[in-house]
């Protein structure tokens, strides 16, 4: 059910302290943590709590959360000093999606190009 910890979800996990990531921020209702294959200098990322299955459906069902998240973004941005920095929400396997929760990778440290796939 959406918003509920789901058993098989590696976020979920995280989220419950039973896997260990480098949290670098967290807040009531959000957690951001560093990447574990970082694609950039700083590559940070900011996942609800809740879980929903990805950005859609989080913006769908909880749009003060997804709001949540991109603060968050920000805040990690700022915290890293990164002056220019992307914010990417995969959603589905054909944009790149391999873990099923909602999570924005905060990319920076080095320049994007542009188109990114």
């Amino acid at each position: 059910m959406p918003g509920e910890p789901q058993d098989d979800c590696l976020f979920c996990k995280i989220v419950a302290g039973q896997i260990p990531a480098t949290v670098v921020r967290e807040t009531e209702t959000t957690v951001a943590f560093r990447d574990i294959n970082p694609q950039a200098p700083t590559h940070i990322l900011v996942i609800p709590k809740a879980h929903y299955k990805n950005a859609a459906e989080l913006a769908a069902a909880a749009p003060a959360l997804a709001a949540d998240v991109l603060v968050e973004t920000r805040a990690v941005a700022d915290e890293e000093k990164l002056e220019s920095y992307r914010i990417v929400f995969n959603t589905g396997s054909g944009a790149g999606q391999t873990v099923w929760h909602a999570h924005a990778h905060v990319l920076g440290g080095r320049g994007m190009e542009w188109p990114p796939g």
